[in-house]
């Protein structure tokens, strides 16, 4: 057993469900200048302990309403089977074996039923706690939905974070093309979390997304406090998308036309997968 395995940089939380909360931020840099921020919350969930999950609070539930909700079939093959047999079919083709280990999801919750998840986040780790691939499952709001699956390689995860890059194939902002690639800079959830996403074409950063959150229990206090202070979330997340395009149309940018979707995920070159 190497030293890293035995102690690994970023150990998953032991919780089965916990929230995150914080900041997400978009500046474009090119062609024109555009930022914005808002608070949110996302949850993270253990895929191996769902039930454990939806009993941290009697206002939370997976695969059934609630106020706060979880389902499978807004994820993966979207069609209410086991989320963590699909993350795990996945890394199986990206030659990983996670072993029996973790696997959590970084996602935003339904909230009264709804919900629209531009970007959630799979962990994959080993039994000995050690992260050992990632899945982004990026939406448009098209309907469309794509995954990059990404093995940690030697030398991606360090104590400040996990570095990937992959190339872009998959549509999503209506005034990018899809001919650019994605920079990945993550600190996996302990504690806190962050996700930056850097979008670069051949002449440099063209826009950076990141969300940065602190660790919250997820229990019905918690919950009813974040529902209060950051109310109707994942409606305000749709409504911002659309209201930032429409400020980016106002300032010059057109819509390039929609391609035709790639498969519903893609993979390293071989080359760069791990042996």
């Amino acid at each position: 057993m190497t030293a890293q395995t035995a102690h690994p940089l970023f150990p998953p939380p032991a919780e089965a469900a916990s929230f995150y909360v914080g900041p997400v931020m978009h500046a474009r840099m090119k062609p024109v200048t555009h930022r914005f921020s808002y608070k949110v919350f996302s949850i993270l969930l253990d895929l191996t302990r769902l039930e454990a999950a939806t009993q941290t609070s009697s206002l939370f539930s997976v695969n059934r309403f609630n106020l706060l909700s979880f389902y499978e079939r807004d994820h993966g093959t979207r069609d209410g089977s086991p989320l963590q047999d699909y993350a795990r079919d996945l890394f199986t083709q990206a030659g990983l074996n996670l072993d029996g280990g973790r696997m959590m999801l970084l996602c935003y919750p339904r909230f009264f039923g709804y919900v629209f998840d531009p970007l959630s986040v799979y962990f994959g780790y080993s039994k000995d706690g050690e992260l050992v691939g990632v899945l982004y499952e990026v939406r448009n709001t098209f309907g469309e939905a794509h995954t990059y699956v990404e093995p940690v390689k030697p030398g991606d995860l360090s104590p400040s974070g996990l570095r990937q890059e992959r190339e872009k194939l998959f549509y999503v902002s209506p005034f990018n093309p899809v001919a650019m690639r994605y920079f990945f800079r993550v600190r996996p959830p302990t504690n806190a979390l962050s996700v930056r996403i850097l979008v670069k074409d051949i002449e440099g950063p063209v826009l950076a997304a990141t969300f940065h959150g602190e660790k919250q229990a997820l229990n019905s206090q918690n919950l009813i406090k974040l529902c209060l202070t950051i109310p109707f979330l994942t409606l305000k997340i749709i409504v911002s998308i659309h209201v930032e395009a429409l400020w980016l149309w106002a300032k010059g940018m057109r819509l390039i036309p929609r391609p035709a979707p790639p498969p519903k995920a893609s993979f390293p070159s071989k080359a760069n997968r791990p042996r």
